[in-house]
C-alpha cells in the first residue's frame, strides 16, 4: 500500500511551486525565423547549433549593465528576463540526452531539481530482498571469507570482504568541534497569524501554515560519546525548510554567551575542552583552564551566572527554552525592518534537574535526554514549544543602558514583551541517527529574504564559522545536497563539481549572466523574492553599509580600455587583434562573436573592424553603453602601457642562441661568435642533426638535436651558411624550419659566410617591405683570406648582439607572412 504524502512537505511544495510560477516570463528565442527542423541522426548537430545561434541572438547585450550602479538599484536589484530555447537541444549536454535506459533514465525536467524532493527519495527499506554489494551483485555467503582451503589464509581478491570492512572501517566522520552529542526530531512549525506587516519570511506568511522543521538539541563542551546530563549550555537549533529555502536558526537554551567577539571564540573552546596534556575533564568546565580563562574575561560574568543555574542541568529537552541569542532583523516587503531577538517556550515549561540527580543520571543512563526525547514522540506525546518575538526599533535600542549588539546582554522581557506567533511541534523521530542527526549541517549564514543580520561581532563570526566547519566535517562543499540538509526549494545555480556531487547538471553553461542558455539560471531581482540584505544608515553619510552595488563611475567600461590600446605600438596592436580573431574563431556561435566586436566597438573602430574583417562579417553597432555620456580618459595614450616601454638594461644575459651547424662547417667563424655571445651573458648552443663532436675537432660539439631544440626554444639564431655547411644544412626540413619561424618570430638572425645558403634556401628576404634593411638580420661577409684567424666581422657579431638584446624586431613582422 502507497504510503501518504507529508502534508506539510506537500503544502509547502505547493506554495513553492506556486513562487516559481510567479517567475519572469521567458521571451521566446526564434531570432526572427521557425525553429530549426531535421530528423535525421545528421541533423542533429545543425539543429543544435541553429538553436543555439537563435537562442545567443536573442541578447545582444546585457540588459541589466545599465542598471547595476548607484544606490537605488542596490536597493532594488533588477531581475533577469529568461529567453526560451526554440529547441530544448540548444541548451542540452549532448545531442544524444534521448537515449535513454533504466540508468539514465529520461531527460531533465526542465526548470527542475530533483534532489529537493522530500526525504522519499532516499528512504530504503530492504524488506523481503536479498544482501547485496554496494555495486548490487547478490551475496551469496556472508557468513565467511574466501580461503586456501577450508583452513587456509585469507584471499585478497576477496572483494565482497574488502568492501564490507573496507566500509566499515570509514563510517566514522570527524566529529563537531562543539556540541558534538546531540538528539534530534522531525516536525512542523506552525504560524499562529501572518506577519507580513513585520517580515516576509515564508514561515510567516498565513495563518495556519506549517514549515517543516529538523530540531537538534545538544550539549557544547562534551565528545560524541559523553553523558547528556552534564552541567553545560545546551544547543537549540532548528532549521526550517522554508519555501524559499533554508533558514536556519541556530540557537542555544541560554539567551547570553561568554565572550562578545568570535575572535576570541577558540579561545574559550580550548580553554573549556579537555585540557590537552592529558585529555581530562569529559565534558566539564570544573577545571583550570576554564576558570582562568573567565576570570580573565570579564565579560563573561553574565554567562556564568546562567551556567552556574539550573538551567545548565535541565530535566528534558522538552522543558527548556531556546534562544536566538544574537539581535536580527525582520524586513517586510517594503524593504522596512525591525529589531528582534527570538525566545522558545516549552509547553511543558521549564524544569530542571539538581546536581545530585543530574551526577547519578550520568552514571545510570547516560542518554537520559536522548531517550526522554525518543520515548516521548515515540509515545504521541509530541514535545511543544511557542516562538515569541521581542520587536523593537533603532531609538528603542538607543534608549536602553546595554547595546543590543552585545552577545552577552539579553532585552529583559519587562522592557519589550514577548509577542507570541507561532508553535513548533515535535512528531517523529529521524529514520536514521546518522544519516540525519550526525549528518545536519546548521549554519547561521542560512536565512531567507525577510530575516537578515545586525553587525553582532559575534554572531558575523558564526556566520563564517559554521559553514566551514562541514567542510572538513562533512567531506567538502556539496555538504548541502546530502538528505537532510537538501532544501524543499528548488535549488538552481552555477555552483559545480567538488567531492561527493550528485546532481547531473544539464548543458554546458555554469556562469551568469549568460545567453547560451536564455540567461538561465537568472538573478530574481528584489519583485521576484531575491534576498536583498537591508542597508544600515550611517548617519554622518545617509550611505548604507550593506549595499549590493558599485558606484556610478564604475559604469564607465571602456574608457581605460581606449587607452591601453591607443597605447600599443603598432606591432602590439596587429597581436591583440589577432589574438581576438584567434579566440573568436574557435567560437562556434556566431552571435557571440559578433556580441565581442560590438563590445570591442566601443573601445576603438580601428579594433573592432581589423576583428569583424578577419572573422568574415561586417562590424556590428556598438552595444550600448552603462553610461551616457562616454567618458574620456584624462589621457590620449599611456606609453607606459607599452611592453616596448621597459627594454631592459640593453644586455642579453640568459638569453639562449642556437647555432645552427653540420659536420664540414667554418668551425672558427663558429667559435668567435659562441665566445663573444658567452662573453656578452648569452648562452649560445650548437644545435644540429645529431648530437657528437663536430668532425675531427672533438673540442666542439653539436649539443643538442632538431628534434629536441626546435625554433621556438631559442631567442636568436647564428646560421653556419657558408658553402661547406649551408648546403647539407638545407637538406633538413628541420633547419629550414627553424630558419623560417625565427624570421617570423622577428628574433635575430646571423648568418656566418654570407646572404646565400640558408636564406636562398627559405626565400627569406633581406629587406623591409619598404625597402629599408632589416634590423633584426645580420650577414658576416665570406671568410676573410687577409685574416684567416679571425674569420669573421667582429663588428657585424656585435650588431648581432646588441640586436638580441631588443629581443624581437616587428619591423619585419607582416600579415600574412612573407615567409
Amino acid at each position: 500500500m502507497p504510503r501518504s504524502k507529508n502534508p506539510e512537505t506537500s503544502k509547502s511544495t505547493s506554495t513553492a511551486a506556486t513562487k516559481a510560477a510567479k517567475a519572469p516570463k521567458a521571451t521566446k528565442a526564434t531570432n526572427g525565423a521557425p525553429p530549426a527542423k531535421g530528423d535525421g541522426d545528421g541533423d542533429l548537430l545543425q539543429r543544435q547549433h541553429e538553436a543555439m545561434q537563435q537562442l545567443a541572438a536573442a541578447r545582444p547585450f546585457n540588459e541589466l549593465k545599465a542598471g547595476e550602479h548607484g544606490r537605488d538599484p542596490a536597493l532594488q536589484p533588477q531581475a533577469g528576463t529568461p529567453v526560451e530555447p526554440a529547441d530544448e537541444s540548444a541548451t542540452a549536454s549532448s545531442v544524444r540526452e534521448t537515449v535513454v535506459s533504466i540508468k539514465l533514465g529520461s531527460q531533465a525536467q526542465p526548470g527542475h531539481n530533483p534532489g529537493n524532493e522530500s526525504l522519499d527519495r532516499v528512504r530504503v527499506d530492504s524488506g523481503g530482498q536479498a544482501l547485496t554489494t554496494n555495486q548490487g551483485v547478490r551475496v551469496a555467503d556472508n557468513q565467511n571469507s574466501l580461503k586456501a582451503g577450508l583452513r587456509g589464509p585469507t584471499l585478497l581478491e576477496d572483494f565482497i570482504l574488502r568492501e564490507k570492512i573496507t566500509h566499515f572501517d570509514h563510517e566514522r566522520i570527524p566529529e563537531r568541534v562543539v556540541h558534538a552529542r546531540g538528539s534530534a526530531a522531525h516536525g512542523y512549525f506552525e504560524c499562529y497569524d501572518p506577519l507580513d506587516q513585520l517580515t516576509m519570511a515564508a514561515p510567516f506568511a498565513a495563518a495556519g501554515k506549517r514549515t517543516p522543521v529538523f530540531v537538534r538539541f545538544s550539549t557544547v563542551a562534551g565528545e560524541r560519546g559523553s553523558f547528556d546530563t552534564a552541567r553545560d549550555v545546551r544547543g537549540f537549533a532548528v532549521k526550517f525548510y522554508t519555501d524559499d529555502g533554508n533558514w536556519d536558526l541556530v540557537g542555544n537554551n541560554i539567551p547570553v554567551f561568554f565572550i562578545q567577539d568570535a575572535m576570541k571564540f577558540p579561545d574559550l573552546v580550548h580553554a573549556l575542552k579537555p585540557e590537552p596534556h592529558h585529555a581530562m575533564p569529559q565534558a566539564a568546565s570544573a577545571h583550570d583552564t576554564f576558570w582562568d580563562f573567565v576570570s580573565l574575561m570579564p565579560e563573561s560574568a553574565h554567562m556564568l551566572m546562567w551556567v552556574m543555574s539550573d538551567r545548565a542541568i535541565p530535566r528534558s529537552y522538552r522543558m527548556m527554552q531556546g534562544f536566538g541569542v544574537h539581535t536580527f532583523r525582520l524586513v517586510n516587503a517594503a524593504g522596512e525592518s525591525k529589531l528582534c531577538k527570538f525566545h522558545w517556550s516549552p509547553r511543558a515549561g521549564t524544569h530542571s534537574l539538581v546536581w545530585d540527580e543530574a551526577v547519578k543520571i550520568s552514571g545510570a543512563d547516560p542518554d537520559f535526554h536522548r531517550r526522554d526525547l525518543w520515548e516521548a514522540i515515540e509515545a504521541g506525546s509530541f514535545p511543544e514549544w511557542e516562538l515569541g518575538l521581542q520587536i523593537f526599533d533603532e531609538e528603542q535600542a538607543e534608549n536602553f543602558r546595554f547595546d543590543v549588539l552585545d552577545p552577552t546582554k539579553i532585552v529583559p522581557e519587562e522592557l519589550v514583551p514577548l509577542l507570541p506567533v507561532g508553535r513548533l511541534v515535535l512528531n517523529r523521530n529521524p529514520d536514521n541517527f546518522f544519516a540525519e542527526t550526525e549528518q545536519v549541517a546548521f549554519c547561521t549564514a542560512h536565512i531567507v529574504p525577510g530575516i537578515d543580520f545586525t553587525n553582532d561581532p559575534l554572531l558575523q563570526g558564526r556566520i563564517h564559522s559554521y559553514v566551514d566547519t562541514q567542510l572538513t566535517r562533512l567531506g567538502g562543499p556539496n555538504f548541502h545536497e546530502i538528505p537532510i540538509n537538501a532544501s524543499i526549494a528548488q535549488v538552481h545555480n552555477n555552483q559545480r563539481d567538488g567531492l561527493h556531487r550528485q546532481a547531473i547538471h544539464r548543458g554546458s553553461v555554469s556562469y551568469e549572466p549568460n545567453s547560451l542558455a536564455g540567461g538561465c539560471p537568472f538573478q530574481a531581482g528584489r519583485a521576484g523574492g531575491g534576498f536583498v540584505s537591508i542597508p544600515t544608515p550611517f548617519p554622518a553619510t545617509g550611505e548604507g553599509d550593506k549595499l549590493r552595488g558599485k558606484p556610478e563611475r564604475f559604469a564607465d567600461h571602456f574608457s581605460q580600455a581606449t587607452l591601453f590600446w591607443r597605447s600599443q605600438s603598432e606591432p602590439e596592436q596587429r597581436h591583440i587583434a589577432g589574438a581576438f580573431r584567434f579566440e573568436l574563431s574557435k567560437v562556434q556561435v556566431p552571435a557571440v562573436r559578433e556580441r565581442v566586436v560590438s563590445l570591442l566597438a566601443n573601445v576603438d573602430a580601428g579594433l573592432a573592424a581589423a576583428v569583424a574583417e578577419g572573422l568574415g562579417f561586417a562590424v556590428p553597432a556598438p552595444q550600448p553603453r552603462a553610461l551616457e555620456p562616454a567618458v574620456e580618459s584624462e589621457l590620449d595614450s599611456s606609453p607606459a602601457l607599452s611592453l616596448l616601454a621597459r627594454p631592459g638594461d640593453g644586455g642579453v644575459q640568459t638569453r639562449r642562441v642556437a647555432l645552427l651547424v653540420v659536420d664540414g662547417a667554418d668551425l672558427a667563424s663558429l667559435r668567435a661568435a659562441q665566445t663573444a655571445l658567452r662573453e656578452a651573458g648569452a648562452t649560445p648552443r650548437f644545435v644540429g642533426p645529431r648530437i657528437g663532436p663536430l668532425g675531427a675537432d672533438e673540442s666542439m660539439a653539436i649539443e643538442m638535436s632538431f628534434e629536441q631544440a626546435p625554433s621556438v626554444l631559442w631567442d636568436a639564431v647564428v646560421l653556419a651558411n657558408d658553402a661547406a655547411a649551408a648546403r647539407p644544412l638545407s637538406m633538413y626540413g628541420q633547419a629550414l624550419d627553424f630558419v623560417k619561424d625565427q624570421y617570423r618570430h622577428c628574433k635575430p638572425i646571423l648568418a656566418l659566410g654570407g646572404p646565400g645558403g640558408l636564406l636562398a634556401a627559405v626565400n627569406l628576404p633581406l629587406m623591409l617591405p619598404e625597402g629599408e634593411a632589416d634590423p633584426g638580420l645580420f650577414v658576416c661577409a665570406p671568410p676573410s683570406e687577409t685574416d684567416p684567424a679571425l674569420r669573421t666581422d667582429a663588428d657585424t657579431v656585435t650588431a648581432f648582439i646588441a640586436g638580441l638584446a631588443r629581443h624581437r624586431h616587428f619591423e619585419r613582422e607582416t600579415d600574412p607572412p612573407r615567409v
